[in-house]
């Protein structure tokens, strides 16, 4: 089975449906986008997509089958993601007030940050994984692996930029520091939460 156009399209909902929905990497580009502005945020949002892209191709490229061999890996790896998340969900509740309208105490994720939490955020394991078993086809498999990924980074790019520039307009309306910390503050619990389901399926 060769990856035709149809399945093309097919796996192009699934990366648009996968990568717009409600996600630690969302979340966290809203809160980003609010505190730091859409520029300021843009090395992050540009890390989520390069970093997914790689660890699309290192799962369709043999990753996966180190999982298959060795799970506990990565279990290791869902639990450390999951603490990660918190200390980040933490960072965005604290957040100091904007200066002068214009910019957050803190400094926003990096690009090197976003795209190596890829690696420990478990919504993003379960993206590579589904899309390279689901949409890959065994025929011509190197190359249907760089397609997928390569599909992947460009559905991914302008959805992760609309939740930084969702954000980005949204810091007009909390320029008052209690509007801002309940903001924050929510973010940060919407984060926690977006564990449940995930570990949930990573346990599965």
């Amino acid at each position: 089975m060769h990856l035709t156009l149809e399945l093309l399209y097919s796996f192009a909902i699934f990366a648009f449906v996968s990568s717009i929905t409600p996600g630690p990497n969302n979340t966290m580009l809203l809160a980003s986008g609010v505190n730091f502005g859409f520029l300021q945020t843009l090395p992050h949002a540009l890390g989520v997509s390069c970093g997914f892209m790689a660890m699309v191709l290192a799962v369709g490229l043999g990753l996966g089958a180190v999982f298959e061999a060795f799970p506990q890996i990565y279990s290791v790896l869902r639990y450390a993601g999951a603490a990660y998340l918190v200390y980040l969900a933490w960072k965005i509740a604290t957040s100091g007030p904007l200066v002068g309208g214009t910019q957050a105490s803190g400094e926003p994720l990096s690009f090197l940050g976003a795209a190596a939490f890829q690696w420990v955020n478990p919504k993003s394991w379960v993206m590579a994984i589904g899309a390279i078993t689901t949409y890959t086809p065994a025929e011509g498999y190197i190359y249907n692996v760089l397609v997928v990924a390569a599909c992947f980074a460009v559905v991914n790019i302008p959805c992760v930029l609309s939740w930084a520039g969702f954000g980005s307009a949204l810091r007009r309306f909390l320029t008052k520091q209690s509007h801002l910390l309940v903001f924050n503050v929510s973010m940060a619990v919407l984060l926690v939460l977006s564990l449940y389901p995930l570990l949930e399926i990573g346990h599965a």
